[in-house]
């Protein structure tokens, strides 16, 4: 009688591409917390707003996928684009964003962005999505014409390229409905310069919610439908699940590293080291109480499952482990 084989683990070389530091106001990104409990940690500028990163990971596969696997197997995938290079200087300067882009960060990795098989962005608001699409060069034919993003004064007409034109836009089903209907809280994040080119291109998925639809659950509830069944997998090897709150459609990211740790991409419910704490939700979130009970859900996950987590925001060293306190919370490592 023969023994089950294991499944081959499919593992990736992750890279950290840091694709533009850049500012957000610091009462917005803190919610209900005072800023004079925030500010002990995060210094702000004279204009209130705190220093945030647009933090991408280049995910390069290290072995053959299963056999018989049915899911696309590009070589190389990215997590994240940041927001990319679309912006007008008003604009630019109202997040003081830097010039740097995802092309840039590709670049210096001596990456193509042609060569890319597959972008995972957390969610569409332009921070996360924005560098889906470029600028096109003079003389290059445009892929798409139509109203540009903007955070002042309508722009106009814009003419835009795919900055990745041979990779699949992986998303979730509700997050690419919301972001077309453009349904947030901020009136100007999901912009169609960087949505109606690329629609063609999107793959959605339907991961399952961590709670059925109309329950509220309480402030440390565990989802009843254990973590590994609410993945999806969308690469070999690489999987996706819901974490509500930021937007209803907000999906984490995981993968198996080089050397056979789980990694896990966090969305902007956690976007730095210092929005650890179960309150800290962000004035943008769709449902702050929703993020407040997705944190803990996944903060206890990381413990149990071992995973590193790697902060889509955080201006610093982004990578952490999590471990338990004595306080009935949760304490950050870096990894």
């Amino acid at each position: 009688m023969t023994s089950p084989v294991a499944p081959r683990t499919v593992r990736y070389r992750h890279t950290l591409l840091r694709a533009g530091e850049f500012r957000l106001d610091g009462g917005s990104m803190f919610g209900l917390i005072p800023r004079v409990v925030w500010s002990r940690q995060c210094q702000a500028d004279d204009r209130g707003r705190i220093t945030v990163q647009h933090n991408c990971i280049l995910l390069e596969r290290l072995d053959d996928p299963p056999p018989g696997s049915a899911l696309p197997s590009p070589k190389l995938a990215l997590i994240e684009v940041g927001t990319g290079n679309k912006l007008d200087p008003k604009s630019r300067d109202i997040f003081a964003l830097s010039d740097r882009w995802i092309g840039d960060a590709l670049h210096e990795v001596s990456c193509r962005p042609e060569d890319i098989g597959a972008v995972l962005p957390t969610h569409l608001h332009f921070d996360h999505a924005g560098g889906l699409t470029r600028l096109a060069l003079p003389g290059e034919k445009p892929d798409w014409t139509g109203p540009a993003s903007s955070f002042g004064a309508a722009r106009g007409d814009i003419a835009v390229k795919l900055t990745f034109p041979n990779a699949a836009v992986i998303t979730q089903a509700r997050e690419w409905a919301d972001a077309r209907a453009n349904r947030s809280l901020m009136t100007r994040t999901y912009f169609q310069d960087h949505l109606e080119p690329i629609a063609g291109h999107v793959r959605t998925i339907s991961s399952p919610p961590p709670f059925a639809p109309g329950l509220t659950p309480d402030r440390t509830a565990d989802p009843l439908i254990p973590q590994h069944q609410r993945h999806t997998e969308v690469l070999p090897g690489v999987f996706v699940f819901l974490v509500p709150g930021h937007t209803w459609g907000q999906q984490a990211i995981g993968f198996t590293g080089a050397d056979g740790s789980t990694c896990v991409f966090t969305p902007d419910v956690m976007p730095t080291r210092h929005h650890l704490g179960q309150a800290y939700s962000l004035a943008y979130d769709v449902e702050p109480y929703t993020s407040s009970v997705s944190r803990h859900w996944f903060l206890a996950a990381a413990v149990r499952h071992g995973w590193k987590i790697i902060l889509d925001h955080e201006p610093e060293h982004p990578v952490f482990t999590v471990s338990e306190n004595t306080k009935g919370w949760f304490d950050l490592a870096p990894a």
